[in-house]
């Protein structure tokens, strides 16, 4: 096996970039940063617009004010350029609606803090909670996993790379929540391959 060779998981592609990069958010460099710079809300998929719908009054005391009436105006979703269903934006800048920012400039999920703090069931978007790896409905039926490299990220690459902490390996439970145990396990089991590579 190469290094550029698609690892197929079931009815899953995935890059093997996932396996071999590293990463680690670092966050008390970035603060969240990703939640508020963008040409786009955050990708949904068609169910999660239902979910956040749904636990909407859940979470919305943790929003802003400006995020709140921005999802009293446009609704819980749009559609950006590209046709995809996406996360609203406040005005016309890059912050989710969905974001709430702390006294000291720090970004978060206003749906994530919700969830932990045991008032709503869901947690955030896959593609949020799953990132750097984004997800794709290919028209063959199958799933694929890649990676997506941004600028905003590089600290939490060198982060990854100084701990030694794989994409794989940071993502475990969004992976496990999402695909299931079998899938990591065999996720894994390809990872020692691999090593190989590099």
């Amino acid at each position: 096996m190469n290094r550029s060779s698609i690892i197929r998981i079931g009815d899953i592609l995935v890059s093997p970039e996932i396996l071999t990069g590293y990463f680690s958010c670092d966050y008390e460099t970035c603060k969240g940063i990703c939640c508020i710079v963008g040409d786009s809300g955050a990708p949904l998929e068609e169910y999660e617009c239902h979910e956040i719908e749904k636990e909407y009054s859940g979470f919305s005391p943790f929003m802003s004010r400006e995020g709140c009436e921005t999802i009293a105006e446009v609704g819980f979703f749009t559609i950006d350029e590209d046709g995809d269903i996406v996360t609203p934006l406040v005005g016309s800048g890059g912050k989710c609606a969905y974001t709430c920012i702390d006294g000291d400039g720090h970004c978060f999920c206003a749906m994530e803090r919700s969830y932990i703090a045991g008032r709503i069931n869901f947690k955030k978007p896959i593609s949020c909670w799953l990132y750097p790896i984004r997800v794709s409905r290919l028209s063959s039926g199958l799933t694929a996993l890649n990676l997506h490299h941004w600028d905003l990220c590089r600290g939490a690459e060198t982060k990854g790379r100084k701990e030694k902490v794989r994409v794989y390996e940071f993502l475990r439970e969004p992976l496990i929540h999402f695909f299931g145990e079998e899938f990591y396990s065999c996720l894994c089991a390809a990872a020692k391959t691999s090593s190989a590579w590099e």
